[in-house]
């Protein structure tokens, strides 16, 4: 067998080889080049590991332990409660109704938001320039406004007392507040009108990007606008549609400022309760900071599910011919 010969760059090939060794062994798994990504990410994931990792330990530990106001001030030692944070925060009643509503008004608030999404972004591909881009900039300024100032003047809207939609619609003095599905429903509205821009502007990214010939085939067929929607463009929107979805069910699982501006804290006798204001409400209002920290972490935990199926969501689509 013939002994091997030198390469044009100096590097010993063996016959057969269709690279050269020390070019294997700089940019394998081991080597500089597998290194170099994680050497761009460290800056990343140092800072998201103080701002992410490190309060998610706290939250974490003091679910475990006994810390109230009395452990806060330093008048007794705080103690170890294992599991008794979970147990005590399981087996009440009011924890569970709080979670129901949670979940049905997260699960509205998401149907809701893309009902009113898809249904722009549809409208968008239908206008002229001009009242597309005013239709654009109006839903940008809904989602650029803060939750604090769109709550506030939500409520001055329907004000029972000055309020112009009470004097609009004929009610009177008729308070939205002051009923459980009335300030659900109000604020419903509020989370939709600063929610649907991203939906909107995502969906019509999508829709732009499907080849016009498809469309005007299912046009050519006969098919109407609904039928065209459902058969042919959702179908070929579905990796979009399920980012959206999963991120809208992230974000109105977790509302906060909205149900705590708009009715004064959880609504009369806490009846407009959600899991954010409830834990809220645990910590801070009751001292009990153990007890809202077992309510974060049950949050955390729930979240963390959604988007693990998010992710697995998304690999199936992107295994799919």
């Amino acid at each position: 067998m013939p002994a091997p010969r030198p390469g044009a760059a100096g590097v010993r090939v063996r016959k057969g080889d269709g690279q050269p060794s020390a070019a294997r062994r700089t940019t394998g798994p081991g080597g500089h080049g597998g290194r170099t990504p994680w050497l761009y990410l460290a800056p990343a994931l140092v800072v998201l590991g103080g701002l992410l990792v490190y309060p998610i330990y706290q939250l974490g530990l003091i679910s475990f332990l006994e810390y109230t106001q009395a452990q806060v001030s330093g008048g007794e030692p705080t103690s170890f409660r294992g599991f008794g944070n979970y147990t005590a925060l399981f087996s009440d009643g009011q924890f569970w109704q709080v979670l129901l509503a949670t979940v049905v008004f997260a699960a509205a608030c998401v149907l809701a938001t893309l009902a009113v999404g898809c249904a722009l972004a549809v409208l968008l591909t239908r206008v002229r320039a001009l009242p597309r881009l005013a239709l654009m900039l109006a839903a940008l300024g809904a989602w650029a406004t803060p939750a604090v100032t769109g709550s506030t003047v939500w409520v001055f809207l329907f004000d029972p007392d000055f309020g112009p939609v009470n004097e609009l619609l004929g009610l009177g003095d008729f308070s939205w507040t002051y009923g459980r599905y009335s300030a659900f429903a109000l604020v419903l509205l509020e989370v939709v009108w600063c929610s649907f821009p991203f939906v909107m502007v995502t969906v019509y990214a999508g829709i732009k990007a499907i080849p016009p010939e498809v469309l005007e085939a299912a046009s050519l067929d006969g098919a109407s606008h609904w039928r065209t929607w459902r058969s042919v463009t959702a179908p070929m929107l579905r990796p979009i549609l399920v980012v959206v979805t999963i991120q809208s069910v992230i974000w109105d699982f977790k509302v906060f400022t909205q149900i705590y501006v708009m009715t004064n804290g959880g609504g009369i006798a806490g009846q407009n309760l959600v899991l954010n204001v409830y834990a809220y409400q645990k910590a801070f209002a009751s001292s009990q900071y153990s007890l809202g920290s077992a309510i974060g972490v049950v949050m955390l935990l729930i979240l963390l599910a959604v988007t693990l199926i998010h992710l697995r969501l998304l690999r199936r689509q992107g295994e799919e011919p």
